[in-house]
């Protein structure tokens, strides 16, 4: 028996980024958040206190059913200032303070409150992790995470070991995603029946050795 694709409109769509929103601890302004959706892509605009909680409404909406993309356009207005001094400083001791992070090895600067982190690490987690860790201090207002990750493997290699994880992943049918790799740029292609699951794609493939950059060529199809 075949079964049929229902399609969410954008009104449902926005509805439930709108009570995603409200339901998320992590976001304490969602009330100052305005959400549009069109042809299931939802901008996110308004002001939040924080480039944390900026973060988490972006995630908020992705994980409703039916979103294809999300456009984050909110900007954070801070209820306090702290100067770049300080916020550079505290930035170094959340990076020192990280047993996954090699903090010797990033260099931090912050400009208007705005953090750019820079140098070379082993793995794309490391580079992550040092984001993560900046971006939940007081005083930042945004990020931008220039961590370069050094190649290890052939792409033959990294290939291999990106497919293998699709098909360990419960929440993926890895028959429906395609692996490209050129040199250290891993390209993933096909579909998949939400954002959550392309997500979890794009992990599977950042997460091997030597992947500097990965293009999701995905679509999402509800």
């Amino acid at each position: 028996m075949a079964t049929t694709t229902q399609t969410r409109s954008d009104d449902q769509i926005r509805n439930d980024v709108l009570l995603e929103l409200q339901w998320d601890p992590k976001i304490s302004s969602s009330s100052d958040v305005a959400v549009a959706v069109k042809d299931g892509v939802v901008t996110l605009a308004g002001f939040i206190p924080s480039y944390w909680e900026m973060d988490a409404a972006e995630k908020a909406a992705k994980r409703v059913y039916g979103v294809k993309g999300v456009a984050n356009d909110i900007e954070v207005k801070l209820l306090w200032q702290r100067t770049d001094p300080e916020i550079a400083r505290e930035v170094v001791h959340e990076l020192e303070s990280h047993v996954g992070i090699p903090s010797d090895q990033i260099k931090v600067t912050v400009k208007n409150g705005h953090v750019t982190l820079e140098g070379v690490v082993d793995w794309e987690y490391q580079k992550t992790l040092a984001k993560s860790a900046a971006k939940k201090l007081k005083g930042v207002t945004g990020i931008t995470n220039k961590i370069e990750v050094k190649p290890k493997v052939s792409p033959v290699e990294v290939r291999a070991k990106i497919e293998e994880a699709l098909k360990r992943s419960a929440e993926l049918d890895a028959r429906r995603i395609r692996v490209e790799v050129e040199d250290t740029v891993v390209k993933l292609y096909g579909g998949v029946r939400s954002w959550a699951e392309r997500e979890e794609a794009e992990r599977a493939a950042w997460s091997a050795p030597g992947t500097t950059k990965v293009e999701s060529h995905i679509i999402v199809n509800p």
